[in-house]
C-alpha cells in the first residue's frame, strides 16, 4: 500500500469514526445517571481530542516534502 493510499484510508476511517460519536453523544443524555453522562461526556472528548490528533498529523504529512529525504 502506498503512503497516500494509506492516508486516504485512515482518513475515511477517522471519518466514520467522528459520525458514530455523532451518534452516541445526543443519547448519553438519556441514560438517566449523572455519573455515567458525566464520565461518557468526558471520554467522549478526550477520544475526540486523540481522532483529531492523528487527522492533524496526516495533514502534515501529506503536506510534508519529501524531496529533502532524498
Amino acid at each position: 500500500m502506498e503512503r497516500a493510499d494509506a492516508i486516504k484510508q485512515i482518513q475515511e476511517a477517522c471519518k466514520q469514526i467522528a459520525l458514530q460519536f455523532m451518534k452516541i453523544h445526543p443519547a448519553i443524555r438519556h441514560l438517566s445517571d449523572a455519573e455515567t453522562q458525566s464520565e461518557s461526556i468526558k471520554s467522549m472528548h478526550e477520544m475526540t481530542v486523540q481522532l483529531e490528533s492523528i487527522k492533524k498529523r496526516l495533514i502534515r504529512l501529506e503536506q510534508r516534502d519529501d524531496s529533502a529525504e532524498l
